[in-house]
């Protein structure tokens, strides 16, 4: 039996990137293959992110979710769209996130509104995508550099955001990964089987 649970909660805003266009990839890839913007990730990881909540009502915050669980087949089909090494994991054995295992997240005002960071998540931005598309990456291999966790030329507010999410997600036992401050996986992720194309029960 699959170990995906289904994630809905009024604390956190379920925004998936890759289930609508506006992403690096251009494409709608979730909704392609028949996820959409639903989040579904290991019991474990839900039971972690419940523990933000006293957090976040005390501060007046919500969290917006844009990623969780990503099927091996969208792995595979966004390889394909973008053949950039180290944008992503080179298979899904190796992806975090086809584990069920791993979140992409930021913070957000009581509104939804996105608090300032140094990039957006995935460090996307429509030229850049553009770029991407045409097989140029020279720019956006720069502007990566944006979103690692030791960037410190982004303004005070952004690192200061970045550095408050990231004790947040480590607190209740979330890791970080270098190169990219929206991402979070729980610690030993490996021992956690890779979880085929399915739904959560």
């Amino acid at each position: 039996m699959t170990q995906l649970v289904l994630f809905e909660d009024s604390h956190f805003i379920i925004d998936l990137m890759y289930a609508k266009k506006e992403n690096m990839f251009g494409r709608a890839v979730y909704e392609e293959t028949g996820y959409g913007n639903k989040a579904y990730m290991h019991k474990d990881v839900k039971n972690a992110l419940l523990r933000l909540i006293p957090f976040l009502e005390q501060n007046n915050l919500k969290m917006r979710l844009c990623d969780a669980y990503r099927p091996p087949l969208a792995h595979e089909k966004m390889q394909e769209l973008i053949p950039f090494p180290g944008f992503m994991a080179l298979s899904p054995e190796l992806s975090n996130h086809c584990h069920g295992t791993a979140v992409d997240v930021c913070l957000t005002d009581i509104n939804g509104h996105n608090l300032i960071y140094p990039t957006e998540v995935d460090a996307y931005e429509k030229t850049f995508q553009q770029q991407v598309a045409a097989g140029d990456f020279a720019e956006f291999k720069i502007h990566l550099q944006k979103a690692r966790h030791d960037y410190n030329e982004a303004s005070p507010e952004a690192v200061k955001n970045r550095q408050q999410l990231k004790s947040l997600m480590e607190s209740v036992g979330f890791e970080s990964i270098p190169h990219e401050w929206w991402h979070y996986n729980l610690k030993n992720w490996q021992n956690y089987p890779l979880i085929p194309n399915e739904k959560a029960q």
